[in-house]
């Protein structure tokens, strides 16, 4: 299955609107032809319509969309080479080369995850509406570090520039709350926000988009306390393992394909759990969608319809203008999010 990009229209351009009155709902009630109810009046207010839906609700039903796409492509993907796996355990005879093939398939699938999902599965397979997060550490950011010492302010660089250096005053008697707090109040504007990790480690998360600048330009610069003065100086940024490896996957022998067949069992029964949450975020979304939506009589839709198919049959610019407004933001992404809704 292809998986589409989330839609980047919100609806009819403001221009048009004005030229769909042959098809659009204003007029569902009245027959072609027909003078519109209160033509003479002011305008009424535009019905709000599948064409205007918000913009972030929008978005929500094609992310989750998108998601669950990704995910039920790499599931069918570990089914088939759990299979490959098994059946090469049993000395089955297979063709040469099949298992190979199935790993590297999922691998390029797994690899290509963010745009597949469009930004909404970070590496853990967690679902987020708006971005994927990357976490990471830096070595020497934890508790225990940091609470020790006399009063130091340290300097953090993130990206070029002057708006991409920070400064953190620590000083003794802080609790960890108030040491997550600063760091925060300085990160935030980067896009960083800071958390408390395993072990009083403090953990880093960065949109994804976003990942590859901050491990390549994140600088500290101290006081000689907990981190060395003078100029900036790059730290090591230690991203959070993925949830699923395959570069690690192995099928050499006997032994590395019992050990492959294991962590693959795992990632699928890792993939179905993040699917059954994405199920569930999509089916949030398209309720909120239903309840956003205009309540249409369907007699009211036959005369719609039936409205279209004159207009459609008049061979004239008036007819053809309405037509291609009425149909200006009509997608693929929202005629599917409209058939996830039945």
């Amino acid at each position: 299955m292809q998986i589409a990009p989330r839609p980047s229209s919100s609806g009819l351009a403001a221009g048009n609107t004005s030229s769909t009155s042959k098809v659009d709902e204003t007029t569902l009630a009245a027959p072609v032809g027909a003078p519109a109810p209160g033509a003479s009046a002011a305008a009424p207010a535009p019905r709000r319509g599948v064409s205007n839906w918000d913009q972030p609700l929008q978005s929500d039903i094609s992310g989750a969309q998108q998601a669950v796409d990704f995910l039920e492509q790499s599931a069918a993907q570990l089914r088939m080479l759990k299979a490959e796996l098994s059946a090469k355990l049993a000395s089955r005879a297979g063709r040469d080369g099949q298992v190979e093939a199935r790993v590297r398939q999922f691998s390029d699938t797994w690899r290509n995850r963010q745009d597949a999902s469009g930004g909404t599965l970070d590496s853990q397979l967690g679902y987020n509406s708006s971005q994927s997060m990357q976490r990471f550490k830096v070595r020497g950011m934890n508790m225990a570090n940091l609470r020790s010492g006399a009063r130091e302010t340290l300097a953090i660089a993130v990206g070029g520039g002057a708006a991409g250096l920070r400064s953190v005053a620590l000083e003794p008697g802080l609790s960890d709350e108030e040491i997550l707090q600063r760091f925060n109040q300085a990160l935030v504007p980067v896009n960083i926000s800071v958390g408390m990790g395993d072990n009083g480690d403090l953990e880093f998360a960065v949109p994804e988009s976003a990942w590859a600048n901050v491990r390549d330009t994140m600088a500290i610069q101290g006081g000689g306390i907990r981190f060395p003065t003078g100029q900036l100086h790059r730290v090591r940024t230690e991203p959070e393992a993925p949830a699923i490896a395959p570069e690690t996957w192995s099928t050499s022998d006997a032994d590395a394909i019992r050990q492959t067949l294991s962590q693959v069992i795992q990632a699928l029964n890792h993939v179905e759990a993040a699917l059954a949450k994405v199920n569930l975020a999509l089916s949030d979304a398209s309720a909120r969608a239903v309840s956003a939506m205009p309540q249409v009589s369907a007699a009211g839709m036959d005369q719609a319809a039936q409205n279209f198919v004159v207009a459609a049959n008049e061979p004239s610019y008036a007819s053809l203008l309405s037509l291609t407004s009425a149909l200006t933001g009509i997608n693929r992404e929202r005629v599917m999010a409209l058939l996830g809704l039945r």
